[in-house]
């Protein structure tokens, strides 16, 4: 499946409402405000549903994390041949909420690639989305970690961060995406990233934890043009 920019990509982490049943019905909701502004949204469950949300939904499905390990006698892992035959289309690595090393990351953008599957590698400055620019991930989120959740917008508290790693990632390789991310939480967070020079927004609490996660995703869509 073919990833179409500018993208919204909803990270569900592991939230109550993103576990079993009521993560499925959330990636539904998600969809449906996807398929009824034909706009590009992707979602990231929990590993535990991850099967059964590419199965439910007809959007771009990403696994939350991915190993450097092999199908093998490895117990606790999540190996990128996992992440395949489950029908994702790829995997975040390096969120903030689980850092790994240069090496884990390289390794693994290298095995999603051999696969045909997107890395989308999180960072948390230009100058650590410049260090992973060289390892040639598909998508970089670029999120301070100090924003993300609090509901304070890096588009709106720290714009530069936005300007500075495009413009960082853009001088090492032109064909990396780059998103934006931490404490988006409006309509005005995204369209402002948009205009800073994101390609889409990594997104979770807003979405995940609304009292009404379809009108929180139109919301965000009409930011796209």
């Amino acid at each position: 499946m073919e990833l179409k920019f500018p993208i919204l990509v909803v990270n569900f982490k592991n939230y109550p409402e993103s576990q079993g049943r009521r993560g499925i019905e959330l990636a539904k909701k998600i969809e449906k405000a996807a398929l009824e502004t034909g706009k590009s949204v992707a979602v990231a469950p929990p590993t535990s549903i991850l099967m059964k949300v590419v199965e439910e939904v007809q959007i771009p499905v990403f696994a939350q994390h991915a190993d450097p390990v092999e199908a093998s006698a490895t117990t606790g892992y999540i190996p990128v041949e996992a992440i395949k035959e489950a029908g994702a289309i790829g995997s975040i690595i390096n969120h903030s909420e689980h850092k790994v090393k240069k090496e884990h990351i390289e390794a693994v953008i290298k095995k999603l690639r051999s696969y045909n599957l997107y890395s989308l590698t999180c960072a948390e400055d230009p100058k650590e989305a410049s260090e992973i620019a060289t390892l040639e991930p598909d998508i970089i989120a670029i999120e301070p970690p100090e924003l993300i959740g609090t509901g304070i917008s890096v588009s709106k508290a720290k714009p530069e961060v936005i300007t500075n790693g495009v413009n960082a990632v853009m001088s090492i390789n032109k064909k990396i995406k780059v998103l934006a991310g931490a404490g988006i939480s409006y309509y005005e967070d995204v369209k402002k990233a948009l205009e800073l020079g994101a390609q889409g927004v990594l997104v979770a609490s807003a979405i995940v934890k609304a009292k009404d996660p379809y009108a929180k995703t139109l919301e965000f869509l009409k930011a796209f043009p």
